[in-house]
């Protein structure tokens, strides 16, 4: 996949079947962010998806002022299993959808045992049951047409289980996991498929974790962060290079991930046990 810039001083419906369309989940902070951000500048029309549609107002509304291309927008809880379902029907009938991101997500910095099980299940649906069903409703279309990618947004968290953060690390698993499997089945098309594997990324997403998570992150050593602008860097480049399916950004991070892919299980159990 390649991603060059549209023509400038054009209006944002000018040629509008001519540019390429993204569909980005989250993308009003931090890496979803970024994401609608690059793909804009290089051309691509945006439809955009979040639950605060004041806020993805005014991320569209920018975001085409200065990049000249079209931005729709769709207000969904990815938690709302209707919701999604009219987002992938959405999807389904769309001429082309050329790239979907899988982006939205939250964390928790919460325990099993105790803790709220409807936020549990909140989660699952939205980092799971969400992203497969937005695949399902475009990779058909990117099949015939042997073009287009999916990246779906997991984490280095995806490697390791954590007492603390069960269900995080289960659902990007699942996202790592999945990615994998569906690359392998849609390989000889020329779709492309992602999972981008990101370690610690300077975004909103673990204030939105409360005091716990602000307190957990002012513990962390500040060369640990990457920003939200080198993931997405990484990401795309390794989309326009052909591969890999598993991205991890950051040559920590990759050297991290590979340690832990050659640990076995108990060994890493053993690590979830101690950090309880």
């Amino acid at each position: 996949m390649t991603f060059t810039p549209a023509p400038r001083g054009r209006s944002p419906h000018d040629d509008a079947g001519d540019r390429p369309l993204a569909v980005v989940t989250g993308p009003t902070a931090g890496i979803g962010r970024a994401f609608a951000e690059r793909l804009a500048a290089a051309g691509h029309d945006l439809l955009l998806v979040s639950r605060d549609a004041a806020r993805l107002g005014a991320t569209a509304a920018d975001l085409a002022a200065r990049h000249g291309v079209r931005v729709d927008t769709h207000p969904a809880d990815l938690a709302d299993e209707d919701a999604v379902r009219t987002l992938a029907a959405r999807l389904s009938a769309a001429p082309r959808v050329d790239l979907l991101v899988n982006n939205a997500g939250f964390g928790t910095h919460a325990r099993i045992v105790g803790g709220d099980p409807e936020l549990e299940a909140r989660m699952i649906a939205v980092h799971c049951a969400a992203p497969l069903r937005l695949a399902q409703a475009v990779l058909p279309g990117m099949v015939a047409r042997h073009a287009g990618a999916v990246v779906n947004v997991a984490s280095v968290a995806a490697f390791t289980p954590n007492a603390r953060y069960a269900t995080y690390n289960a659902t990007k698993a699942f996202l790592q996991l999945l990615s994998e499997g569906i690359a392998a089945e849609v390989a000889a098309s020329g779709v492309r498929v992602q999972a981008l594997c990101p370690g610690l990324t300077r975004t909103e997403f673990h204030a939105r974790m409360g005091a716990r998570g602000a307190a957990a992150v002012a513990r962390i050593p500040g060369a640990l962060w990457m920003s939200a602008d080198a993931v997405v860097d990484a990401s795309l480049r390794a989309l326009a290079r052909g591969g890999p399916v598993t991205v991890v950004p950051g040559l920590g991070y990759r050297a991290t991930v590979a340690v832990l892919r050659r640990l076995p299980l108990r060994a890493l159990a053993w690590g979830a046990r101690a950090s309880a």
